[in-house]
């Protein structure tokens, strides 16, 4: 289930860092434990994307200028992505860098016909390899177009597939087809461009920072059915519920995708 969250920016201007998923990664975190719901409070198979709206660059990072300010929030759980919006609509300002946002509704997107060959884009990065304190090995390039790129994330989807515990022994068995194929036209041309593909992104985990790197590139990947829904909606790679590896449909219109879900103040 995916779905967006659609805000109203209450200061036109105003700005967060260029990356801020650990901005939201701490809100979306308060408004889960603040639910005060034991059941969700350390669930951690949801993923969610930037803030998308109309913005400018600056030295001081992304400046909003829309009226309004969107979040994709994703999850195969239904009941905790309601109870995410339930708790989110209580909160009559949220704060996000120097934003002041107010929640204003939700919209759902409809889900794909997912097939065993799929092109994604990545609308936030993909990180491969976990960090450990003092080590910079998370920080390690590894080359999209090589095997070590693609097993490591089939054996970080394998991981969390089983982890869910909605898979059975056999059908995660049946899952060992998976191959990632970068596009290498895109590859070559940022290249060609001298611009990158692969940056360094802080996150924090237990109160340490860490620096990880991520990955933004469209690829193919083949996969089970079961598999393509996995990472479409819970992300790919490590962080997911800190917000990298959201992954959307490649050549695709995003606004014919979406019907009213929610709104913060019910019609009475």
């Amino acid at each position: 289930m995916r779905v967006r969250v659609i805000f109203i920016l209450k200061n036109k201007g105003a700005f967060v860092p260029f990356h801020h998923q650990f901005l939201l990664a701490q809100l979306v975190k308060g408004i889960i434990i603040k639910g005060g719901n034991e059941k969700f409070r350390d669930f951690s198979f949801y993923n969610f994307s930037g803030l998308k709206g109309q913005t400018k660059i600056s030295r001081n990072g992304l400046h909003f200028f829309s009226n309004r300010v969107t979040l994709v929030f994703s999850c195969l759980n239904k009941e905790f992505v309601d109870y995410f919006i339930d708790e989110l609509f209580k909160i009559s300002n949220v704060e996000v860098g120097n934003l002041v946002l107010l929640p204003e509704s939700v919209e759902l997107e409809n889900m794909p016909e997912f097939k065993d060959e799929m092109k994604y884009i990545c609308i936030s990065p993909m990180v491969l390899l976990k960090p450990s304190f003092n080590d910079n090995e998370s920080k390690r390039f590894i080359p999209p177009e090589t095997d070590e790129f693609s097993d490591i994330l089939f054996e970080s989807t394998i991981l969390r597939m089983e982890a869910l515990g909605t898979y059975s022994n056999e059908q995660l068995a049946s899952f060992s087809k998976f191959q990632l194929v970068p596009d290498e036209n895109y590859l070559k041309k940022i290249r060609e461009n001298q611009k990158k593909f692969a940056r360094i992104y802080p996150v924090y985990d237990q109160d340490v920072k860490y620096e990880v790197r991520g990955y933004t590139f469209p690829f193919v990947l083949y996969a089970a059915k079961e598999v393509q829904e996995f990472v479409f909606s819970g992300g790919m790679g490590s962080f997911t519920h800190k917000g990298f590896g959201m992954l959307d449909l490649a050549n695709t219109d995003p606004s014919k995708r979406t019907i009213s879900y929610r709104k913060a103040v019910e019609p009475k």
